[in-house]
């Protein structure tokens, strides 16, 4: 993939305040949201959990159809609002981030449009992460836009083309899951790529400030990886592997009230590095009952290889 080819301010990570800001500047308040976390909910039986299916053969489903009936168990929780903390939380410490970043896309009809976003955004966010990160190649894959209701999945047919925030704990590749990802992108380098660091990170950002159906995003050290359920996407050739999520009290669930489009959040999906916090961070979209009869979140999330020498 191409170089940034658009050089993009990036602003300093959020920084805590200091005293002597304090006097001239309130502290913002925050705002805890005790909802609902939908976790896997798991038969008991040692089956495996039922895959996803994107385009069913069997039933003539579109390939923009998904078909996505595992069951869940709800969770009451906690999310905590991160409103004046976010520098609190890094990518290794919690499998997240919180950044300042003003992209020159801006609007949901430029989102949309496949041909502007990986030739406009790609590159801002390319040069977005090897900032952060320090990394020495970043490969974007892949990027959804959300602008759907959160009942998507019960549209039936060509419900793809209105995908909105999926309310179910999940990490979007399992351990073997990174492994393919990185071998259907570089077949002819996978071998050496996979002896040295590698991550999976997403870019998720708000299109207009978001109410309704926030992200929430748990830290990846209160989550163990007996925690952790491997289950697969099908596709007509191909499939991949993510995580579901069994539900457990001690989880700690975070996300930021209001989150602007300048507020981008980095959420760490793998890392081939063991010995880090936090090698990934489980994510959902939750209901806040307060913003149940807005209007349908509009975001975009953008997924990357981010490589180290």
């Amino acid at each position: 993939m191409a170089a940034a080819v658009a050089i993009t301010h990036v602003p300093p990570v959020f920084q805590e305040l200091t005293e002597e800001h304090t006097q001239t500047t309130p502290i913002p308040r925050r705002r805890d949201v005790l909802t609902n976390i939908n976790y896997y909910k798991d038969p008991g039986d040692g089956s495996l959990p039922m895959p996803i299916v994107i385009a069913e053969l069997l039933t003539q489903l579109p390939s923009n159809t998904v078909k996505n009936e595992r069951p869940h168990i709800p969770q009451q929780t906690i999310v905590h609002d991160v409103t004046g903390e976010e520098g609190k939380y890094t990518l290794d410490s919690h499998g997240f981030q919180f950044l300042r970043h003003e992209s020159k896309t801006n609007s949901l009809q430029e989102f949309q449009d496949e041909e502007h976003v990986k030739g406009k955004y790609y590159p801002e966010s390319i040069r977005l992460l090897k900032e952060v990160t320090g990394a020495s190649r970043i490969f974007l894959f892949d990027h959804k836009t959300r602008c759907g209701p959160s009942n998507w999945h019960k549209l039936g047919k060509g419900n793809r083309s209105s995908r909105g925030p999926l309310l179910r704990a999940h990490v979007d590749q399992s351990y073997a899951g990174a492994e393919l990802v990185l071998r259907r992108w570089f077949p002819d380098e996978a071998d050496e790529l996979v002896k040295r660091r590698y991550q999976i990170i997403n870019i998720w950002r708000p299109i207009r400030p978001v109410l309704k159906d926030p992200l929430g995003v748990a830290d990846g050290s209160s989550i163990p990886d007996a925690d952790l359920v491997a289950a697969s996407i099908i596709y007509p050739a191909d499939r991949d592997e993510t995580w579901t999520i069994l539900p457990r009290a001690t989880h700690r669930w975070y996300y930021k009230h209001a989150q602007q489009p300048d507020e981008v959040l980095l959420i760490k999906c793998f890392d081939s590095e063991a010995s880090v916090p936090a090698r990934r961070a489980p994510h959902s979209a939750f209901e806040d009952a307060e913003y149940t009869d807005g209007e349908a979140r509009e975001s975009i999330e953008a997924r990357a290889l981010v490589f180290y020498d």
